[in-house]
């Protein structure tokens, strides 16, 4: 896919990089990316996506803007107050880069709607913040045959993984799926929302960019992606540490009993 004389000045920067380039370039301009959630992963992810020439970015989420959001999600601004999360994602990409094209979904992904809607992307960067809406994105994801990008966010802390289930590793065992690192949700009420819990907001911020990251390293294929390996950021000490993680038979998606 050629860039335009525009493109080739804006994405300059990104041409030099000879893991990206020409090639690599192209391949963001011709991806289509879904984000899960407008909020405080989904709103640096958004803004580097679009800065990067994601060709296409679909965006869903069902809330308004409040006035405790933007201590985080820096996509929002004052005057969005009161309108749709996705409306004013939208009109901020547009603002940041006019070549991506936005596509908006006010709704709230469920089990029943993840599957039709995940398929007309290419991969999926999913922000959201509670365990059905996960388990829900990354079972979608693995039928479909999506890459998935994945974090989430504590008071001080956060994690990230990428997700590629329906692939074999280079020992030709399948990749670990988002149930054989969470097989089960956390006992309900035994993880406080942030509303009662809190967060820091930068740390949304560097939680979103590495998603951002990750979604761009799998497009224009360079580096080591998170698969199988959990990214854990702790800000209290500014560590960073990486988990490794595999593939559990008795995981119900591609496990030795899936399907019977």
């Amino acid at each position: 896919m050629a860039l335009s004389s525009d493109e080739v000045e804006r994405y300059a920067r990104h041409l030099v990089l000879p893991e990206v380039g020409g090639p690599g370039q192209a391949r963001l301009k011709a991806a289509r990316v879904l984000v899960i959630g407008a909020g405080g992963l989904g709103a640096p992810l958004i803004q580097y996506l679009a800065a990067a020439g994601i060709g296409t970015i679909g965006i869903i989420d069902d809330d308004v803007v409040s006035l405790s959001n933007l201590q985080r999600q820096v996509i929002h601004a004052t005057p969005d107050i009161g309108r749709l999360k996705v409306e004013s994602a939208r009109d901020a990409v547009v603002r940041l880069n006019p070549h991506v094209a936005v596509e908006t979904h006010a709704a709230r992904l469920t089990a029943e709607t993840a599957q039709s809607l995940i398929g007309t992307y290419d991969m999926v960067a999913d922000g959201s913040d509670n365990f059905a809406t996960r388990y829900a994105v990354s079972d979608a994801c693995f039928h479909a045959g999506r890459p998935l990008v994945t974090a989430a966010l504590g008071r001080f802390d956060g994690s990230l993984t990428t997700l590629k289930p329906y692939a074999s590793d280079a020992r030709g065992r399948p990749n670990p799926t988002y149930r054989c690192l969470f097989p089960n949700p956390p006992p309900p009420g035994s993880v406080a929302p942030c509303a009662e819990a809190g967060v820091l907001g930068a740390l949304a911020g560097i939680m979103g960019s590495l998603m951002a990251l990750e979604v761009i390293r799998t497009i224009t294929d360079f580096g080591e992606p998170l698969v199988g390996r959990l990214l854990m950021v702790d800000t209290r000490s500014m560590r960073f540490e990486t988990l490794g993680y595999g593939w559990d038979d008795a995981n119900p998606l591609n496990g030795t009993d899936a399907g019977t």
